[in-house]
């Protein structure tokens, strides 16, 4: 894999890399030292993808061990059958009188082989799923404990549709491979080995015929093969991108109807469902053909063998009962090569789910702890921005360039300025939502990169302008960050929120269902249970990106006194869209797409008549 990355920094030139194997090297093929974004080979061989799906094995080798102990005993009470079979026809050929305690002693032999069979088949059908179902538990733990480290920067770029089919329907193809994979071909492995010893043992010539059939049946999985793999591999993204759809559909639902275009959306629906059918369609034609040309080549052996074990047995080469014993094996044979090429199948979708697993696996987490990270301890709350420039990994513009901002401990910053001059961005900055492409940023005189990020973050409250719930009740929503917060500690939290009363006159008080996202409540009641969990939190830092922007004017002025005794005392970065709302800030920030235009307070920046004054103006005048 090549890719070109323009790396930024301080004292260093600007200059074009090419990632080769995960090293940054210059134009001139030289390493470049300067580079410490990882970047994740996205193509890996089958071969590494099964190595990092076998260690899932491990924990439940004994499972293993016994499921395919257990599949041994049954292929040899498959195996035994045509044996005593032959000796029953042999003998009545022959004219040896059978004792009636021989052929007693046969069926208790068989019927004892049955029993251990039926045991034997009872464990694998039930421990052996039973481990599929626990590996698949294990993967999902996995998957979804490597998810909570990525960054922003992954989500930002990936459907959540596409993650929840990854982390659901092809986890359970990954099931079904655990389980029957080495089961199935440990069985058919048997079978074929141990049907091949004793047909030689039989007849040498018509057991090398039947077998120099079977290249040409695998010359015709592999040929199907890759078609098959391509088709399930299409149709899981496709089956991804409709599930996006339709979150993207229901989670907008009341802006769906609100325009009145259920019709639209219905439209948009059935092209992607259609979408899916036709992958779906294309899956199925190729397995169809992969099922018949088994079955073409299932009829050309019997046909050799009874046709050639005729003219054998013409010639004298076989007695009649070799010929039956011949064709029970065969039979054997042929539904071990059909279950095994039948298998394919479901090893396709199960290396299409091993392989998407493992492309979330080997995302690596942009931003993580340095080996040297400490716990930040007690946090004063002096804050340092140091020449910091930032630009998104997808884009080569900076949206920050030299920002340079000391906030004392207990400061109110405001960040003012037109939208899409990175106000947001410098916040999320912070608590290392994303990070610095130069420059640093230190919180009482230590660089965030050396705190870790769970001391860091739990430093920092944030107060969004989209306050998002949990699906769950009011009490689970405001102990979100302290969940082991007593009953007195949750309703001081909601009542220095202004939350307290609206939650009381719910039908089960801290009990009440919020629904889902909240969507029960108003935005006003939402932003309060929001706030009442940051008082619960007790940051000494605060972020409070637009909290009010969005509300209506009695919802804001309860929300804006909620705000001012939650910062009392803390370090506090306000993003304000009201600019009236920040008049008494410590100190207010110009932001424009070319860096910090002026900084000073409400009353300086009115007598500078710039930037401020003209936002100012222009807002209190609509």
């Amino acid at each position: 894999m090549i890719r070109e990355y323009v790396v930024v920094g301080t004292g260093v030139p600007t200059v074009r890399l090419i990632c080769i194997y995960n090293i940054y090297v210059c134009r001139g093929g030289s390493p470049c030292p300067h580079v410490k974004r990882r970047v994740t080979m996205k193509k890996q061989g089958k071969l590494s993808n099964l190595k990092f799906f076998s260690k899932y094995y491990k924990p439940y080798i004994g499972i293993v061990i016994l499921d395919l102990l257990c599949a041994c005993l049954t292929t040899v009470c498959e195996l035994v059958l045509p044996m005593i079979v032959r000796y029953i026809t042999n003998a009545a050929e022959t004219g040896v009188t059978l004792l009636v305690v021989t052929v007693l002693k046969m069926g208790a032999l068989y019927l004892f082989l049955r029993i251990v069979d039926t045991a034997a088949n009872y464990y694998m059908a039930n421990a052996g799923h039973v481990m599929g179902a626990r590996i698949e538990t294990d993967m999902r733990r996995d998957m979804f404990d490597h998810l909570m480290k990525l960054s922003f920067g992954y989500f930002d770029n990936t459907k959540v549709g596409q993650i929840m089919s990854r982390i659901s329907n092809d986890l359970f193809d990954i099931t079904e491979f655990a389980h029957h994979c080495p089961e199935e071909l440990f069985i058919c492995t048997i079978k074929i080995v141990g049907s091949f010893i004793i047909l030689c043992g039989v007849n040498v010539p018509l057991t090398l015929i039947l077998f120099a059939l079977l290249p040409l049946m695998l010359f015709s999985v592999i040929f199907f093969r890759k078609g098959m793999k391509d088709a399930f591999k299409k149709q899981r993204e496709q089956i991804g991108e409709l599930n996006s759809q339709v979150e993207d559909t229901l989670l907008g639902v009341r802006v769906v109807k609100s325009f009145a275009n259920e019709e639209k959306e219905k439209v948009r629906f059935a092209q992607g469902n259609s979408k899916f059918f036709e992958r779906k369609k294309i899956s199925y034609k190729y397995m169809a053909r992969f099922q018949a040309c088994t079955r073409f080549f299932d009829g050309v052996m019997y046909v050799a063998i009874i046709t050639i074990g005729a003219l054998f047995m013409i010639k004298g080469h076989i007695n009649a009962a070799d010929l039956v014993a011949y064709l029970l094996y065969i039979q054997t044979l042929i539904t071990s090569i059909r279950k095994l090429v039948e298998f394919t199948e479901q090893f396709q979708r199960g290396i299409t789910g091993i392989e998407r697993f493992t492309e979330i696996m080997n995302e690596t987490p942009e931003i993580t702890d340095l080996p040297s990270a400490t716990d930040i301890g007690d946090v004063s709350g002096d804050i340092k921005f140091e020449n910091v420039t930032f630009s998104y990994s997808d884009n080569d513009k900076n949206v920050l360039s030299q920002i340079n901002i000391d906030v004392k401990k207990g400061d109110n910053i405001a960040i003012v300025g037109p939208s899409g001059s990175g106000k947001t961005t410098l916040c999320n900055l912070l608590p290392r939502f994303y990070e610095l492409t130069s420059g640093d940023i230190t919180i009482d005189g230590k660089s965030i990169k050396d705190i870790t990020l769970k001391s860091l973050r739990g430093s920092i409250g944030v107060v969004q302008q989209d306050v998002y719930l949990f699906s769950g009740s009011v009490r689970d929503n405001i102990t979100y960050g302290c969940p082991n917060a007593t009953m007195e500690q949750i309703e001081q939290a909601a009542k220095s929120a202004g939350a307290h009363e609206f939650i009381m006159s719910l039908p089960d008080g801290y009990d009440s269902y919020v629904g889902e996202r909240g969507l029960k409540l108003s935005g006003g009641q939402k932003q309060r249970i929001s706030i009442a969990r940051l008082f619960l939190k007790n940051p000494p830092i605060l972020i409070l990106d637009e909290a009010t922007s969005a509300l209506d004017n009695e919802s804001e002025l309860i929300v804006q006194k909620s705000l001012e005794r939650l910062a009392n005392g803390r370090t506090t970065f306000t993003i304000a869209h009201r600019l009236t709302t920040i008049r008494n800030a410590t100190k207010i920030i110009v932001l424009t797409e070319d860096g910090i235009a002026e900084t000073g307070s409400h009353l300086e920046l009115m007598e500078k008549g710039a930037e401020y004054a003209k936002l100012y103006s222009l807002y209190t005048s609509l």
